[in-house]
């Protein structure tokens, strides 16, 4: 189904009939991606002394699961600035709308003295290109199919410097996606120099009034291999959980 939207005075046609799916799903298996040093998810139907909520079991005509996860770890998600402030903040009261013009970027991660890899202001500046654009979605290379089963603990996985996170924010950018476990370092001692930036946060225990309180960062997803960089329409859909941060689809719709 072929639709025009007027995006900032300006009219664009899409194609909602070919969604790219972009997050990545949540499974009961080892094939689930895990970060921050957990286990994999659990999804598992309720036991109730011998009834066991699952239809091939023969005991329920239901198929009735618990499932256990943590939304930072095991797959995208969208969080919130209440993801390092001292005061409780949700995401599903920070993201009140859910379609944005977005900008698709691939870069591959710089070598630093230190060994780590990072995305680096020099890069994000030259892939930019201003259209009043609300998000972008950073792709990194390598872009093999293993990210959407990697397991990332202890491996120090590449990041977004502070600069490039700023300069974002000041181009306007209010949703940052990337495919990666997080915009900051695994181990940095809790500063957290990127979401800071990003969210223009000085002071985790008593939030500036110019603190950006709609912008969200979604990590962990996928962009699959043949999806061209360019501009794209973005949708964020979200769960509703009261949380700091929500298990997420994101899904790109190429304009034609």
């Amino acid at each position: 189904m072929e639709a025009f939207i007027t995006y900032c005075d300006t009219v664009y046609r899409i194609d909602f009939s070919k969604p790219i799916d972009i997050s990545i799903p949540l499974v009961n298996s080892e094939a689930n991606p895990i970060a921050w040093y957990l286990d994999k998810p659990e999804i598992s139907p309720v036991v109730v002394g011998e009834w066991v909520g699952k239809v091939s079991e023969g005991q329920s005509s239901t198929n009735f699961n618990t499932i256990i996860f943590n939304p930072h770890g095991h797959g995208t998600h969208t969080e919130c600035l209440g993801h390092i402030t001292h005061e409780f903040y949700s995401v599903n009261e920070s993201l009140k709308e859910y379609f944005f013009l977005a900008q698709l970027i691939t870069v591959f991660p710089q070598k630093q003295e230190n060994d780590d890899y990072i995305i680096t202001l020099e890069q994000v500046m030259e892939l930019w290109i201003p259209q009043s654009q609300k998000a972008i979605v950073i792709r990194t290379t390598p872009n093999d199919l293993s990210k959407r089963q990697r397991k990332y603990s202890y491996t120090n996985p590449p990041y977004l410097c502070a600069d490039a996170a700023t300069y974002l924010r000041e181009r306007g950018v209010e949703h940052l996606l990337i495919d990666l476990p997080s915009v900051d370092r695994e181990q940095d001692d809790g500063r957290l120099l990127a979401h800071k930036a990003f969210w223009n946060v000085k002071d985790t225990h008593v939030l500036n009034q110019d603190a950006r309180l709609s912008a969200t960062i979604t990590e962990l997803i996928y962009v699959p291999q043949e999806v061209e960089d360019g501009f794209y329409f973005l949708n964020i859909q979200l769960a509703s959980f009261i949380n700091d941060a929500s298990p997420s689809k994101p899904v790109l719709y190429r304009i034609i």
